[in-house]
């Protein structure tokens, strides 16, 4: 990353957690999806990804139909960082009066508590996993999660901050194997690991099929429920009118090393299931399916947008 897009990519973090909040929030929201329809128009090349993310999502959409599912989903995308700026000045009662009148599920946390092992919840890329966290925080004191450090470093402190100022105990995911010591310890302590793990291109990524073709999703959450015993439960997350949705899924059982890869099979399936239900709310605009990567480009770095992640 060059000097100018560092300072680039500074800025526009603080204007918008400076601006956004200062806002009425009517106006925040329609600028923001006005920005989506922008880019849309533009035709970019993270909206021309995200629409052959979707065509596979949704292969029977004809042309009309698929415009107008990219549209919502930079539309859905664009509310993700709208509601990530404003999230910290919101009401929090209110954030998790919302979430806690629409979630399901909340007994297969609980179970998983009760046998004293912990749980380790598995989120794709979709809908609003911040506001998620702020209802399970409250719900369950704290949760612990893993922030990759990216650069710009002023840009990846905003997001640690962002974050445990929510609730979060944030672990820096770094080349040891020092972040995996702090999860096996939070799950033999019987707390709870959340986990973005529908997208991993690194070597480590176990092979999966997802709509049909070939994709590579992360080990580390079914690794994590094989060697501690805790629960391993898949979440999905979106968007309604007004506010989140959110389904904790039952608990995929996997009790040793051998079982990992039909276990991130399962999270895959899952995951699929809540994607093809609700599409717009998926924010994939990178290259996911291998065959993408090999038809052309290597795996892209990881950029600014998977600070979200």
């Amino acid at each position: 990353m060059s000097a100018l897009s560092r300072r680039l990519g500074e800025f526009g973090y603080a204007a918008g957690w400076s601006l956004t909040r200062r806002l009425p929030e009517s106006l925040g929201a329609m600028l923001f999806g006005l920005g989506a329809d922008v880019a849309v128009r533009r035709g970019g090349g993270g909206v021309r990804q995200l629409r052959a993310n979707l065509a596979r999502v949704v292969p029977q959409a004809d042309e009309t139909e698929l415009d107008e599912l990219v549209r919502q989903a930079m539309r859905s995308y664009a509310r993700y960082w709208y509601e990530t700026f404003r999230l910290p000045a919101m009401d929090r009662d209110t954030v998790i009066g919302k979430v806690g009148a629409k979630i399901t599920g909340v007994e297969n946390i609980d179970a998983a508590l009760a046998e004293g092992n912990g749980a380790v919840c598995a989120l794709p890329h979709s809908g609003n996993w911040d506001a998620a966290g702020v209802w399970m925080a409250d719900y369950l004191g704290s949760f612990t999660t893993v922030v990759e450090r990216l650069e710009p470093e002023s840009v990846y402190r905003r997001f640690v901050a962002f974050r445990e100022s929510l609730g979060f105990e944030i672990v820096p995911l770094t080349g040891d194997s020092a972040a995996m010591r702090v999860l096996l310890k939070r799950l033999r302590e019987n707390k709870v690991v959340c986990l973005v793990g529908d997208r991993d291109l690194t070597a480590s990524g176990l092979p999966v099929k997802f709509f049909g073709d070939r994709a590579r999703m992360p080990a580390g959450p079914a690794r994590l429920a094989a060697t501690t015993g805790a629960a391993l439960l898949p979440v999905g997350s979106w968007f309604t009118e007004d506010g989140w949705q959110m389904r904790v899924h039952p608990r995929i059982r996997v009790t040793a090393r051998a079982e990992v890869p039909a276990a991130t099979q399962a999270l895959a399936d899952v995951f699929a299931g809540d994607i093809a239900a609700h599409p717009a709310d998926w924010h994939m605009l990178q290259k996911f399916w291998l065959s993408d990567l090999e038809a052309g480009e290597s795996a892209d770095s990881a950029g600014l947008e998977e600070a979200a992640s």
